[in-house]
Parts: structure tokens; sequence; C-alpha cells
């Protein structure tokens, strides 16, 4: 399962809203990457996320594996939409 959403937050995923998603993806099982510029990271380090240098305006794919990625799908989407980070593609 996958989901695209465009960042609208004026400063991008930098270290606070990469925390967030990092926080959000963390408890879940199933296996889940950011992918932006062709270019994957695990959802789930932050370092990973902070190293893409995800601007505003930017459209990065959510995309999760495993045997609860809809639910996290799900709160990966809740936080970037409620947090303003971006929104839904």
């Amino acid at each position: 399962m996958e989901k695209s959403f465009k960042i609208t937050a004026s400063e991008g995923i930098h270290a606070r809203p990469a925390t967030l998603l990092v926080s959000s993806a963390t408890p879940y099982k199933a296996d889940v990457q950011l992918t932006y510029n062709n270019k994957s990271v695990n959802l789930k380090s932050i370092m990973g996320v902070m190293a893409q240098g995800i601007p505003a305006g930017a459209v990065v794919t959510i995309s999760a594996e495993g045997p609860d990625e809809a639910e996290l799908l799900n709160k990966v989407e809740e936080v970037i939409v409620t947090q303003g980070l971006g929104e839904k593609c």
C-alpha cells in the first residue's frame, strides 16, 4: 500500500516534523518507506528522513508492507494533515 503527499509546511520536513513522522510509524510492525526524488529511506529512521532534505512543495510517497500497513499509513496521513505538514495528493 502507498499514499502520496504534497509537503505544504513552509520549512519542509526538518527536525520537528521528521520526529513526528518517525514517532508515528515506529509502533507498527509493517515495513515503511518514504520516497522522495527516487530515493527511499526507512520512515522509522530519523536520520534517514532528515537526510532526504525534503523542501516545501515536494511530493513524497509513503509505502508500507506488513500486517498493519493500513493502520500505519492512516496514522502517518493523520500526522501529516493535522500537524500542517502536507496534504494528500
